[in-house]
């Protein structure tokens, strides 16, 4: 785990003790949970000191063969439709800020590069790229820890009655109220709706958008659009800004097929 990672994870632990709880419900080979992403981040962003976030994978998959321990792992040939989400687990284990680094590049290689996400090889491409280390990586993915905590994902999903992804169940301060399911996608507006009905307050308050700087320290891959979303201005004038970022060898430009990323150098 890196300083950064490990200053963040002792920061949530302090501020541990919010009056929301959010679990996200996610299939990582969902593209409606991808989109759910750029959401999160500027729900975090605007209004994280309300709610801490607990990121629960819901992979629907027909027969699940946990057996990736006892499986020859000496190549990269090895696929299974489970490998995603025991990969994630396993960079998880590395701090939560890994975790969620190593699921956005796993999506991002899913939904913009067309990668095979199955593939035990392409999971390693994708974790040298998350900045992960590859030895710890390695182990862990093989460990039986990683299966564990997805399998303990999976039984939450089953307890709480999940049959659509993406799904957020809020939940409040007050263990014996139940709490508030959400099935589906929906636009940032109804998820603030929701919050702010369940704090039980007229208005929320809202927090400023970091620096470019920052923002990018905290996301360092962001599509033109999330930038715009979350500082509120069109994505002409956020691919003006971020141009500037380029020139300035802050950030390097990517173009996608259907989408524009920017990564930090």
């Amino acid at each position: 785990m890196s300083n950064l990672d490990l200053a963040e994870e002792i920061l949530e632990h302090q501020v541990s003790c919010k009056p929301m709880e959010l679990y996200v419900f996610m299939d990582p080979m969902n593209p409606a949970c991808w989109e759910l992403q750029s959401i999160i981040r500027k729900l975090q962003i605007e209004y994280g000191h309300y709610f801490s976030m607990r990121m629960i994978l819901s992979t629907q998959l027909s027969a699940l063969n946990m057996s990736v321990k006892n499986a020859d792992m000496t190549g990269d040939e090895l696929e299974h439709p489970a490998l995603p989400s025991v990969a994630i687990k396993a960079a998880e284990l590395q701090g939560k800020r890994a975790g969620n680094r190593f699921l956005y590049k796993l999506q991002e290689h899913l939904f913009l590069q067309s990668r095979n996400v199955t593939s035990y090889g392409v999971l390693l491409e994708i974790a040298a790229e998350a900045e992960l280390d590859q030895d710890e990586f390695k182990d862990d993915f093989h460990s039986v820890h990683s299966a564990k905590a997805f399998q303990c994902d999976l039984r939450i999903t089953r307890e709480m009655e999940i049959s659509e992804v993406p799904s957020i169940v809020f939940f409040n301060e007050c263990i014996e109220d139940e709490g508030v399911k959400v099935s589906g996608l929906y636009s940032y507006d109804v998820y603030l709706t929701i919050l702010q009905e369940m704090l039980g307050k007229d208005r929320l308050n809202r927090q400023s958008p970091p620096s470019l700087d920052d923002l990018f320290i905290k996301y360092p891959t962001m599509a033109t659009h999330e930038v715009a979303s979350i500082y509120n201005i069109s994505e002409q004038t956020a691919e003006r800004e971020l141009k500037k970022q380029v020139l300035q060898q802050k950030l390097e430009r990517i173009p996608m097929q259907d989408e524009t990323l920017w990564k930090v150098k």
